[in-house]
């Protein structure tokens, strides 16, 4: 078996591995095959159109049938579909994020004990709606508030102020909300794996995992809760360190061009292990 065969074995092999959860999510929503394979033609068809141009010419339908073996026919079909995949707005879960990160790191929303203050929606200086309209943008303070509660970040006690539960943008309870973040979270692992394999630019992105396979059920539990509280630990100091250059939270923040970027931490348990 040649180098490049072993190369294809092994990439069939982690795609397959990748496909399992996803194609579990995928049947627990109850979208059948030939959904995917549509979605997964237009994803193709998209990338080599944007991605797989020769230098100075046109992509066309037939250069891009060669590249993907997808018939020419429904190459040019797939190119006049509006990608609808991109409906689903991440704007409100930024705004959201936004607005839980303000109420946990200003000084004007803390009661002095290191914990954030139960809000009145309005009637204050130092309110939800104040909140909202300072780190919102145009999104009505009454839309933040009914998503938080949506997703369980927030609660409304029965003297109607407004208590956060949650330090950061999670949403607790929404199956919808959680697909919408599913694929920018996956997504953006697999894009830092292709750059550090294949784009070679330095420095390589950071990409890490910590992986043992022969732990006992009891230790399950113990880390668990340190992954919990360090976690979260150091993601509040990251988020600390971003929002200081993030031109939306601190608009006096100068410098060239508009890049999104993030730092992902997770636990996993792999079923597939032998």
């Amino acid at each position: 078996m040649g180098s490049n065969d072993k190369q294809q074995q092994i990439l069939q092999t982690a795609i397959y591995r990748l496909l399992k959860p996803l194609v579990r999510l995928l049947l627990r929503n109850g979208l059948a095959f030939a959904v995917f394979s549509d979605i997964a033609k237009k994803a193709y068809v998209d990338v080599a159109a944007d991605e797989f141009k020769l230098d100075n010419k046109k992509q066309t339908d037939t250069r891009i049938a060669t590249i993907t073996g997808i018939q020419r026919k429904e190459v040019a079909r797939l190119r006049k579909i509006d990608a609808q995949l991109h409906l689903l707005s991440l704007e409100n879960h930024q705004r959201a994020a936004r607005i839980v990160y303000h109420w946990v790191h200003d000084a004007d929303y803390q009661n002095g004990n290191g914990l954030t203050r139960d809000l009145d929606f309005d009637d204050t200086d130092i309110s939800f709606c104040q909140l909202v309209k300072s780190h919102s943008g145009d999104m009505t303070p009454r839309a933040i508030l009914d998503d938080l509660l949506k997703v369980g970040v927030v609660t409304q006690l029965d003297n109607g102020k407004i208590r956060l539960l949650e330090r950061a943008y999670v949403p607790a309870h929404s199956e919808l909300e959680k697909l919408k973040i599913l694929g920018r979270d996956v997504a953006g692992l697999v894009n830092t794996i292709d750059r550090n394999i294949y784009q070679k630019q330095k420095p390589a992105f950071f990409q890490r995992k910590v992986y043992y396979d022969n732990l006992p059920a009891e230790s399950i539990p113990i880390i668990l809760e340190f992954v919990e509280k360090q976690g979260q630990a150091f993601l509040e100091q990251a988020d600390k360190t971003m929002a200081q250059y993030d031109r939306d939270v601190n608009p006096a923040v100068g410098g060239h061009e508009k890049i999104a970027a993030g730092i992902g931490l997770y636990y996993f348990e792999d079923p597939d292990a032998e």
